[in-house]
């Protein structure tokens, strides 16, 4: 396996020339992540490597600077289709700006699947295996109003989001959030239009740890009261929670994440994260593998589960702290299931 970091569209012009060599016999796919740094995505990566050494095909593997960095994704892309690759796995940065590379390389006949974050709209990929990200985000939602008890119609929640653009993962979990707590979502594809007086702060991480404490701090800002605290990911909840830890306030705010990786659930066993939906990014990948080894071989596509627009994955809550009307298992378990 090959990984290559591209952050511009010359990089990739520059590496098509050097690609420029003889076609081999093995099928090439191409996975592109949003970081290399991401546990999330280094656990995608070794599963898709794994699944391609054992059906005999080649993978290079791509990634960004940051969460975000669409040119880069859009560079990769582009090298992906000068290889003569066979199929591209992409967990998109920018759900909507990505789509006319991705309308290009299935121009070309390459299949192109999303992984984890869907496209905008969804039917620009191929298909797409992925978490339900927005039962992710409603477990963890109505875990924290259970949690409260009355108390919640008095909650004062932040949201440490994804990125301005708002990809469609970044909207379904904060959304989940919402209906799991009782919230009006108002438009359920835009993130910061409703108007319940118990959202009291919105703010972007880029689903790091720095950008999860900076965002901490710039909620805690608007509102030193804030009591519930919704994160993208877990990168960005060990952020917030050391921003709160600063104040002294550690001990009497509810984190609630989504990612289930081992670092996580280690935060969740320790008390930093009251709870975590739990997803499985080897099987997102190792998946993915397959289907461009079937579509290179029959020109089949992969199809949703019945009844949904994505092949869903799975997704499971993680607490110590359970709550009535709302399934989980503990760290333990959850410890057992994790990666990174």
């Amino acid at each position: 396996m090959t990984t290559i970091k591209l952050t511009t569209t010359l990089a990739a012009a520059a590496l098509g020339l050097m690609v420029a060599a003889p076609a081999s016999a093995e099928i090439g796919a191409c996975l592109i992540t949003k970081t290399d740094t991401n546990p999330f995505f280094v656990k995608m990566k070794e599963g898709a490597a794994a699944k391609a050494k054992e059906l005999g095909m080649s993978l290079k593997s791509y990634a960004g600077r940051i969460d975000g960095d669409n040119d880069a994704q859009v560079a990769a892309i582009e090298t992906c289709m000068a290889d003569g690759a066979k199929g591209i796995l992409i967990t998109p940065s920018d759900t909507k700006a990505i789509v006319p590379t991705v309308k290009k390389a299935r121009e070309a006949g390459i299949l192109v699947i999303a992984l984890d974050t869907p496209l905008d709209p969804p039917n620009e990929a191929d298909a797409t295996f992925a978490t339900d990200n927005f039962k992710a985000g409603e477990l963890t939602g109505a875990w924290a109003k259970a949690m409260l008890g009355a108390a919640a119609a008095k909650a004062k929640i932040a949201y440490l989001d994804l990125a301005p653009s708002q990809p469609t993962v970044d909207v379904l979990r904060d959304q989940g959030f919402m209906k799991g707590f009782g919230i009006d979502l108002k438009n359920p594809n835009v993130i910061g239009d409703e108007d319940d007086a118990r959202n009291v702060c919105h703010d972007v991480t880029n689903g790091n740890e720095e950008g999860g404490r900076t965002a901490m701090e710039n909620c805690l800002q608007k509102d030193p009261m804030i009591n519930v605290v919704y994160t993208i990911n877990e990168p960005a909840a060990a952020g917030a929670y050391e921003a709160l830890k600063s104040l002294g306030r550690e001990n009497d705010v509810l984190i609630v994440s989504v990612d289930g990786g081992c670092p996580g659930v280690k935060n969740v066993a320790g008390g930093i994260i009251g709870a975590t939906s739990q997803q499985y990014p080897l099987l997102m990948a190792s998946m993915g593998i397959e289907a461009i080894k079937k579509f290179a071989e029959t020109g089949e596509k992969p199809k949703p589960t019945p009844g949904l627009t994505f092949f869903n994955t799975g997704v499971t809550l993680i607490t110590d702290k359970p709550v009535p009307g709302v399934k989980s298992i503990d760290s333990k378990q959850g410890l057992s299931k994790c990666w990174g």
